[in-house]
């Protein structure tokens, strides 16, 4: 299955091959991580030398229009639009790490 995730406020394709992209801070650290596309599927890919510690709490926004990406349901959870054939969706994903927590809920 091709998933097509996208930022919910500009549309931009997050997804352009087969990792999500997005950006990740935390007090004074900012860089972009990788996301596997799979809803479940929590492997992420950091920059050399990048941590992120289990429990800690983390913004992500888009790499494209740098709004944030944080839900307005919780502070604990960050959205995208998900596209998959014709049917759309919205995912949620916890903000803390180690927390594996997603969320697919449809458009309807």
């Amino acid at each position: 299955m091709h998933w097509i995730y996208s930022c919910p406020h500009c549309d931009a394709v997050l997804n352009p091959d087969k990792t999500i992209m997005l950006r990740a801070e935390r007090e004074d650290r900012r860089f972009l991580i990788g996301l596997h596309p799979q809803p479940g599927n929590y492997e992420v890919e950091l920059p050399p030398g990048e941590t992120m510690p289990a429990g800690s709490k983390w913004g992500f926004s888009c790499p494209v229009c740098d709004r944030s990406l944080v839900s307005d349901l919780s502070d604990e959870l960050c959205a995208l639009d998900l596209h998959s054939k014709d049917e759309h969706y919205r995912v949620y994903f916890s903000r803390i790490t180690g927390e594996e927590a997603t969320f697919v809920v449809s458009a309807e």
